[in-house]
């Protein structure tokens, strides 16, 4: 079975709702899916108080992420609010500190997926989607877009290919039916993917090798 690791930061509840909603599909298309949720900074910018305490309330059980769950998972989904015009600073700084897991190569097989959250139309959703494929690329991982080849896709608040996006419009958990059917397909189109990719890597013998642990641990400590 596919293991989906469905990586977020939330303020409002909306790319919340997303991740909630991506999970849902996952499991639909028969893989086991897990939220986790990065760590919050010590200083966050916040606007809405009120629905950040709702959220902080809500996902109270949902785990921190870890270096480790990114390793453990066959296929990732990172879920992030658009911070003008880039990911969630929560969401870059996890990034930030996965050199352990991705110098390695302990992210090479994996096949990622995004999905963003912003307040208005033309907010930055698909500007921070890509710069979230730019990390990606670092990992050495699979990227998995949307593209425009399905019907749900052209519905009137869709039209992303980089990936699902949603307009918030400064409300909390205000994510469109519309960008809710996205998220079914980016999760099966993700799920079907990394069944296929998982399928081909256990009948065939790679001759990629990564680089040696002991070195890398003599150079940068890890």
């Amino acid at each position: 079975m596919i293991k989906v690791a469905i990586i977020f930061h939330s303020r409002s509840g909306n790319t919340y709702q997303m991740a909630v909603a991506a999970a849902a599909a996952a499991v639909k298309a028969g893989a086991e899916a897990q939220l986790y949720k990065v760590p919050d900074l010590p200083s966050p910018m916040v606007l809405d108080h009120k629905a950040y305490a709702e959220l902080n309330a809500e996902t109270a059980d949902v785990p921190v992420a870890t270096l480790a769950d990114l390793v453990a998972a066959d296929a990732i989904m990172i879920g992030t609010p658009v911070h003008y015009g880039l990911p969630a600073p929560q969401i870059l700084d996890f990034i930030d500190h996965s050199g352990p897991v991705a110098i390695p190569g302990d992210l090479a097989n994996k096949v990622v997926s995004v999905f963003a959250s912003g307040s208005m139309p033309h907010a930055g959703q698909q500007a921070a989607i890509l710069a979230l494929h730019n990390c990606i690329c670092h990992w050495g991982s699979l990227i998995v877009p949307n593209g425009s080849s399905v019907e749900v896709l052209g519905l009137p608040n869709n039209g992303a290919p980089y990936g699902t996006c949603s307009v918030s419009r400064h409300e909390a958990n205000n994510v469109h039916e519309d960008n809710l059917a996205a998220l079914e397909y980016q999760a099966l189109r993700l799920v079907e993917v990394a069944t296929a990719y998982k399928i081909g890597r256990e009948q065939t013998t790679s001759a990629i090798r990564y680089v040696d642990r002991r070195l890398l641990a003599e150079k940068f400590g890890l």
